[in-house]
Parts: structure tokens; C-alpha cells; sequence
């Protein structure tokens, strides 16, 4: 039996609802403890005032960055809201009314661009 056939029998028996949360909670420890190490190795060192940390400080600070950075919400099918794909699907998706309104919108809003870049050649 391959290792692939294995893991996909014990991924649909009952062990997965031991395995599944044990994995996740190494995988916790995993990252904490590569969290500690790098700031232990590399802050603590160049910073004078800042000391070691231990491995639950690390876990909360993985937590805290998480939670103030986003929970990596990218990729493909997530694209943030900002992202250039996201704005690009947006507006051609517009109708030509709606793209007359952002654009009389955002030159109210903000400035002409086109008035810019005329006064800019004329300069030249």
C-alpha cells in the first residue's frame, strides 16, 4: 500500500479527530518555537534593551501579528479587496454610465489627471 493510500484511510476513519488536532497544535508549537528562536538569535542580539523571549511569549506573539497582519487572506480565490485583480474585475464589470460616475466622482474627489499631464506638456 502507498504511503498516499495510508494517510487518505486514516484521514477518513475515526482517528482523524485525534490526529487532525494534534497536528494543528504542533503545528502551534512549530511556528512559536521558530518564532522564539528568531527573535531570541536575531533581535535580542541586535538590540541592546530587548530581552530572550520563551515559547509562549512567542506563541503570542504569533498570535498578536496575526491578528493585527490578517490571516493570510490571498491567493487565487481570496484576493483582497485592494488587490489590482479585485479593482481590474471590478471595473469591467461597469457599465458605461457607472465608469462616467467613478470617473466624474474621482476627479471632484481628488484632481483632473488629464488636466495635470496637459499643464505638464505645455511646459515642455
Amino acid at each position: 500500500m502507498t504511503k498516499y493510500k495510508v494517510m487518505k484511510r486514516l484521514f477518513r476513519s475515526r482517528f482523524r479527530f485525534i490526529a487532525i488536532p494534534a497536528l494543528a497544535v504542533t503545528f502551534v508549537f512549530l511556528i512559536g518555537y521558530i518564532i522564539m528562536l528568531l527573535w531570541n538569535f536575531s533581535i535580542a542580539n541586535v538590540f541592546s534593551g530587548v530581552h530572550n523571549i520563551n515559547l509562549w511569549q512567542a506563541m503570542a506573539l504569533f498570535v498578536l501579528s496575526k491578528i493585527l497582519l490578517g490571516f493570510g487572506k490571498g491567493g487565487r480565490h481570496g484576493d483582497a479587496p485592494w488587490s489590482k485583480r479585485s479593482i481590474r474585475n471590478k471595473c469591467e464589470k461597469m457599465t458605461e454610465d457607472d465608469q462616467e460616475r467613478m470617473s466624474a466622482f474621482m476627479r471632484k474627489r481628488w484632481c483632473d489627471w488629464r488636466d495635470l499631464r496637459d499643464d505638464k506638456s505645455s511646459e515642455n
